[in-house]
């Protein structure tokens, strides 16, 4: 079973599904789905296409130079099944899976840093243009710390009589 990977937007095409298309010179095109197909058939660029992974890497939306992405290469050399190396190659696998993850969260996190910025200075320009519609927090509680000191001054007049 090979999982092949859609020509146009680089989604994986599982066996029996999606559709191919083979040219005059040979080149085969899989697509997975009529989306991607429609699109290739009138010339549209992936790069160009905000929904392919082409796009988000092209505009640095996606990690795109990472060494892990070297053990993802396919290679078809033959080698001679032994069990250690099956476990330690599962091992392996797992642990660059898991570095991976972590190097993307890092990666969005760093791209979405940018936005908070732009957000709190944005954030602090409103606030300084409508100062004028913000009350003190200090200002509504010393009011109410007055109002119960002249409730309580007559209720304390009235213990020092009796």
């Amino acid at each position: 079973m090979r999982v092949e990977k859609c020509y146009f937007c680089s989604a994986p095409v599982y066996p029996g599904h999606g559709m191919q298309f083979v040219r005059n010179d040979c080149k085969v095109f899989r697509f997975c789905r009529s989306k991607c197909h429609k699109n290739f058939k009138r010339k549209r660029n992936p790069r160009r296409s905000r929904w392919t992974k082409a796009f988000r890497k092209a505009h640095a939306k996606e990690l795109t130079v990472d060494t892990c992405f070297e053990f993802e290469k396919r290679r078809n050399i033959p080698i001679k099944y032994d069990r250690a190396l099956w476990k330690d190659t599962v091992k392996a696998m797992m642990r660059v899976q898991e570095i991976k993850e972590k190097r993307q969260a890092q990666f969005i996190k760093n791209r979405l840093k940018r936005g908070r910025e732009i957000d709190a200075v944005s954030n602090l320009k409103e606030i300084k243009q409508n100062i004028q519609l913000l009350r003190a927090p200090h200002a509504v509680s010393e009011k109410r710390l007055e109002e119960k000191m002249v409730l309580a001054v007559p209720k304390l007049e009235a213990e020092k009589m009796e």
